[in-house]
């Protein structure tokens, strides 16, 4: 038992080096960052931000490879599986590290399968009507639906997607008696709440800011417990005594679990001095986000956090998926 110990102890310290050593030299090739989610979305668009920042800092191409469907969860297995080499990453966010495993059995774990690398931004969703609702603010939607109920439908990318909780959120908080449509993805939900086959919406900044600027859609507050920056004389729905509707929309960073220590800290450090950037804050805030950055410990913490969170709402809630 003494040699083996003895062995062990020696295997371990040769062990360690050399996985210094490979760290060091990391990056030889090219990385993927995998995005859940389809070209064109908030996602894919902070990750390719993110994606040429670490190119240029690390001396090696960043590609960005799209893995949408099942909500996330086809592109989490993936990255789970994946060689903990740090040459795959990926672009969690809400759904696929803190709804998710309310909603569905996953074939992935999202706190034990993977190696927090940090926190990249959050942006709020927005509760939007279309011109058609006279509601100049929340409270005048809210008695509007009291005056007429199961007349006012709320749109949602799908069933179990951040806008469909926040809709579910405010139907709770205010007591209002309306319907969820769900929708396959935020662009034609957004099209019906534009033309009217719906009256309102819970999109993510990133979605409604465009519309709203356009005079598409009107914003009547925030679900978040602050206002953004990007319509800072938007108020909270908490400020118009609406309580608990915080939906906000988080991105982060994250590698197979067990990549070496050495290697997600040099990608948080990298990714931290990129976010404290002037210019990149801005292409981020463009996006309809705010930067947040953190340790990898923290962004662990959160995880945690966010998975007991969104259980108990979608428990209170009995929100299924399709």
């Amino acid at each position: 038992m003494k040699n083996l110990l003895t062995a062990t102890v020696a295997l371990g310290a040769l062990f360690n080096p050399l996985s210094q050593a490979l760290a060091q030299a990391w990056p030889e090739k090219t990385i993927t960052i995998v995005v859940p989610t389809a070209a064109g979305g908030a996602n894919d668009a902070i990750a390719r931000i993110i994606g040429q920042g670490l190119s240029a800092k690390l001396g090696q191409p960043v590609v960005v490879e799209n893995k949408a469907g099942a909500g996330g969860a086809i592109a989490s297995e993936h990255v789970a599986k994946a060689a903990p080499d740090g040459y795959t990453i990926m672009l969690g966010y809400i759904a696929t590290h803190g709804i998710n495993p309310a909603l569905q059995k996953l074939k992935y774990d999202p706190v034990t399968d993977f190696e927090p690398i940090g926190m990249i931004a959050a942006s709020p969703t927005v509760l939007v009507v279309n011109n058609n609702v006279p509601a100049k603010n929340a409270k005048e939607l809210v008695q509007l639906i009291k005056a007429k109920p199961n007349t006012f439908n709320y749109a949602s990318a799908g069933n179990g997607t951040a806008p469909h909780i926040a809709g579910e959120l405010f139907r709770m908080s205010a007591a209002l008696e309306m319907q969820g449509i769900p929708y396959k993805g935020s662009a034609p939900a957004v099209v019906d709440t534009i033309a009217g086959s719906t009256q309102l919406m819970f999109p993510s900044m990133f979605t409604a800011y465009p519309q709203v600027k356009g005079g598409k859609l009107r914003a009547l507050g925030i679900a978040g417990e602050k206002r953004s920056i990007v319509m800072p004389e938007l108020p909270t729905l908490a400020e118009q005594g609406i309580a608990n509707v915080n939906m906000s929309q988080w991105y982060a960073m994250f590698a197979p679990a067990k990549t070496p220590k050495a290697v997600i800290d040099k990608l948080n450090k990298e990714m931290n001095a990129i976010l404290t950037d002037k210019a990149t804050e801005k292409k981020i805030e463009d996006q309809g986000a705010e930067v947040e950055t953190g340790t990898p410990d923290q962004l662990k913490a959160f995880v945690k956090k966010e998975a007991a969170h969104w259980k108990a709402v979608v428990t209170a809630a009995k929100i299924q998926i399709d």
